[in-house]
């Protein structure tokens, strides 16, 4: 079974055609590593609210979290609120989930 840990050590890889989109299973079996995490849009993306104290904390997440979105060259979809964070991942290019959403997440649980 794959940890978040596991998930969290992976770097993403540029991907695009639809041969990249995860089979319903991997996308099951990515989940059930990523507790809170809610398939949406028809399982076409992930997606998962982040709680902080205040502001601040929202802020400090936010842009750490945008510091690895740079870092992987894969950038979640994001709703900055005062006390919460709501980040989405899809991948464009495949027109679906990829792993790069999975290890995105991971990593984005991480930073939490």
């Amino acid at each position: 079974m794959t940890s978040i840990a596991d998930l969290a050590a992976r770097h993403c890889t540029p991907l695009k055609g639809e041969q990249h989109r995860l089979p319903p299973a991997d996308v099951k079996a990515f989940l059930t590593a990523l507790p809170g995490w809610e398939l949406v849009e028809d399982g076409a993306a992930i997606r998962r609210t982040f709680t902080f104290k205040d502001y601040y904390r929202t802020m400090a997440f936010v842009n750490a979290l945008a510091y690895v979105a740079h870092a992987e060259d894969h950038h979640p979809d994001l709703g900055v609120h005062y006390d919460r964070a709501v980040v989405r991942y899809s991948t464009h290019d495949v027109g679906g989930l990829s792993a790069n959403d999975f290890i995105c997440a991971a990593k984005a649980e991480q930073l939490a």
